[in-house]
């Protein structure tokens, strides 16, 4: 779930159901009930995928989706004052080691978090750059790159050509967030 309008499905999902949501995030989903029947499950189950989500019950899925979620939102949320590393980020947030956890991700995505993180910053360039309200400066210092020469540079490796290039495209040429 990464929009606002996702949330509300999700939440329309719950209620529908009789469920009491405290708080629908990305990701993750909080309801008042203490335990969900496995008929009620199932029923959530269907409906989510009738709307393209998945319910997550395997425990690795669910960490897996999480690291997912606290990277988008890390991109998402970016500012220049960031102080921890992408590792102790996520150790911090998870109360886990790194290493277990890129481990893990490795093993159920056939990428590194490093890599995986790498593609969602340069889709949320592609988005700025979309936008155009902001310069390749502003965009660098926004994304926290130590340069506009190493974004570039980022940017050409990941996509094949460089952010002017991609600015002056035609069209939507940006990866959904779930497909990375």
């Amino acid at each position: 779930m990464v929009c606002d309008r996702c949330k509300m499905a999700v939440s329309g999902c719950l209620e529908q159901l009789g469920l009491h949501p405290l708080s629908v995030e990305l990701g993750e989903v909080k309801i008042r009930e203490d335990v969900l029947p496995d008929e009620e499950r199932e029923k959530l189950s269907g409906m989510l995928k009738n709307l393209g989500f998945e319910l997550l019950t395997d425990r690795r899925q669910q960490t897996l989706n999480q690291i997912k979620s606290l990277l988008i939102t890390l991109v998402h949320q970016q500012n220049s004052n960031t102080q921890l590393t992408l590792s102790e980020y996520l150790s911090r947030e998870l109360h886990s080691d790194y290493s277990a956890l890129s481990k893990l991700f490795s093993e159920c995505t056939g990428q590194t978090i490093e890599h995986y993180y790498m593609l969602l910053r340069v889709e949320r360039v592609k988005e700025l750059l979309k936008y155009d309200e902001l310069s390749l400066t502003q965009i660098a210092l926004k994304m926290n790159y130590s340069s506009v020469a190493y974004l570039s540079s980022q940017f050409k490796t990941i996509t094949g050509m460089t952010p002017t290039e991609f600015k002056r495209m035609d069209g939507n040429t940006r990866k959904e967030l779930d497909k990375i």
